[in-house]
């Protein structure tokens, strides 16, 4: 009985392992199916249909070309990890549909989704790093991202006009359903003539902000310089530019949502 479980264990244990090697699949995966747009191919303007392999083959490339097989593969592994739901009648053709989690990558009227925000974080540059993580555990003065590019990662995207849009997107896809929730039962404002966000990107978190408060006169969108000059103008809202770690412009109020600093 003993032999049995201890064996049971160990399959358990190089299982778990051999997952664990392998788990870049699944980002990666979910990163190919943001850039062939399968969410928003299945979705369809809400009908999230289940479709096959093929069928969303078409609707990417409607010209033709492709293959079905290797979507198929990368539409299992996500299933597996509750992206897509998998539909099989009698044995027939796999289709597939959007879970919750997979309808979070669909492009909204707004044009905003958290696809972006997987697609960020998947960015060559960033990913180029990772192989160095141990030296900063053996040399804590090393940076991977720094030994890798010469500069830390946000002076690095404000020389990437492409890497500086695709961050401002995903802050915003991440932000306004986060501020939807946050709006929704959240009533601190009361009293604020002037309102800082740090860190602030867009200036999308103040827009909803000022507009359901209409009280606050002023919101101050603060972020690095080089993310506040693409900012749009947003009414009552002021873009500075700036570094949160040597001054914040003053205010009655500061909102900060914190990420990985």
């Amino acid at each position: 009985m003993e032999d049995n479980e201890c064996r049971d264990g160990g399959k358990k244990v190089r299982l778990a392992i051999m997952e664990l090697a392998n788990m870049i699949s699944v980002p990666m995966s979910l990163t190919a199916a943001i850039r062939l747009h399968v969410p928003d191919a299945i979705w369809q303007g809400g009908a999230n249909t289940p479709l096959s392999a093929s069928q969303i083959l078409t609707r990417i490339l409607p010209s033709g070309g492709g293959d079905a097989e290797n979507l198929q593969r990368i539409l299992r592994l996500l299933t597996s990890y509750g992206v897509f739901s998998e539909h099989r009648e009698f044995g027939g053709e796999r289709k597939y549909s959007l879970t919750e989690i997979g309808k979070s990558l669909v492009t909204d009227a707004e044009g905003l989704s958290y696809a972006p925000y997987v697609l960020q974080h998947h960015q060559d540059a960033l990913m180029s790093a990772w192989p160095l993580v141990h030296e900063a555990v053996l040399d804590p003065t090393i940076e991977p991202f720094v030994k890798v590019h010469g500069e830390p990662a946000y002076s690095y995207y404000g020389k990437k006009p492409e890497m500086n849009g695709l961050m401002r997107k995903a802050m915003s896809g991440v932000s306004v359903p986060f501020m939807t929730s946050v709006l929704d039962g959240y009533d601190g404002f009361k009293g604020v003539k002037r309102l800082v966000d740090v860190g602030g990107s867009a200036g999308d978190c103040l827009r909803m902000i000022l507009q359901k408060h209409p009280f606050i006169c002023e919101g101050i969108n603060f972020d690095l310089p080089e993310v506040v000059a693409e900012a749009p103008s947003i009414p009552g809202v002021t873009h500075i530019g700036g570094d949160m770690f040597k001054s914040i412009p003053a205010a009655d109020a500061i909102f900060m949502k914190v990420h990985h600093f």
